[in-house]
């Protein structure tokens, strides 16, 4: 189960079927009323959550803090969160996810009633933040040459842009992007502000980009080093990435695990 800030989806596999391995099913989210409630109705009329199903892993993709691992302490979670960003009107649960090869601990939060209509209905749950695989396998693939690497990945109006430095983070914050002129602005702005070498160092975006290849042609004026993902290539065609629509962060938990 996929939960965003307006979307909703389910995933199940099914390696009986050698032509679908893999089930995917979006949920049209209806707006004026809560996710919570949108769940609700999902789980009674969406066809993938079926009733004998009790397990299940839950990816949010919600406004993330990281927080190095040394100065981790789980009972002041709430506290820490709510000083960084504002306070929500409605109450909401801070969850966390260790990443220990990156000695950082992924705090998000959701929603109380969204957590208690997930509780209602599964008896073992797991709880993931939509960035972390997809931190954790590009961390791995950072080490394939000796050069700095920018990372940019896009889902709706999401840019995150973070890179590492050796098992830690360099930098990472999310930006709302409404169109490419925005996207190409905080990437060269993080870019410099990182002092990264436009002859040497690489550029690499995953995701949906705005207005496709025109992006990656325009940073081209700028930066020597710019890659596109192929997720079919990248991931040897798995059956994920034969899945239209599936976001990337799904597509990584899938195919290289949380």
């Amino acid at each position: 189960m996929r939960i965003g800030r307006n979307t909703l989806s389910f995933t199940l596999p099914d390696p009986a079927d050698k032509e679908q391995p893999l089930r995917y099913e979006p949920y049209v989210v209806k707006g004026g009323i809560s996710m919570a409630a949108n769940l609700r109705e999902a789980l009674k009329t969406a066809t993938l959550p079926s009733a004998d199903v009790k397990r299940v892993q839950v990816v949010l993709d919600t406004p993330s803090m990281l927080v190095p691992i040394e100065q981790f302490e789980e009972e002041n979670i709430n506290d820490l969160y709510n000083y960084t960003f504002v306070p929500s009107q409605e109450p909401r649960k801070i969850l966390f996810n260790v990443l220990p090869d990156l000695k950082t601990v992924c705090l998000f939060p959701i929603n109380k009633d969204l957590y208690g209509v997930i509780n209602d209905r599964y008896s073992y749950i797991q709880f993931i933040h939509a960035l972390t695989p997809v931190w954790r396998y590009l961390h791995k693939r950072s080490f394939t040459s000796h050069f700095n690497k920018l990372y940019a990945t896009f889902c709706g109006r999401q840019l995150c842009l973070f890179a590492f430095q050796q098992n830690h983070f360099k930098f990472c914050n999310t930006f709302e992007t409404d169109n490419m002129n925005d996207a190409l602005f905080f990437i060269i702005y993080v870019w410099k502000q990182l002092r990264m070498d436009v002859i040497h160092d690489e550029l690499h975006l995953f995701g949906e980009l705005p207005d496709g290849e025109q992006l990656s042609q325009n940073l081209k004026q700028y930066l020597q080093k710019v890659y596109v993902s192929n997720p079919a290539i990248e991931f040897c065609k798995a059956p994920a990435t034969k899945v239209k629509g599936m976001p990337y962060d799904l597509m990584t938990l899938i195919v290289k695990g949380r």
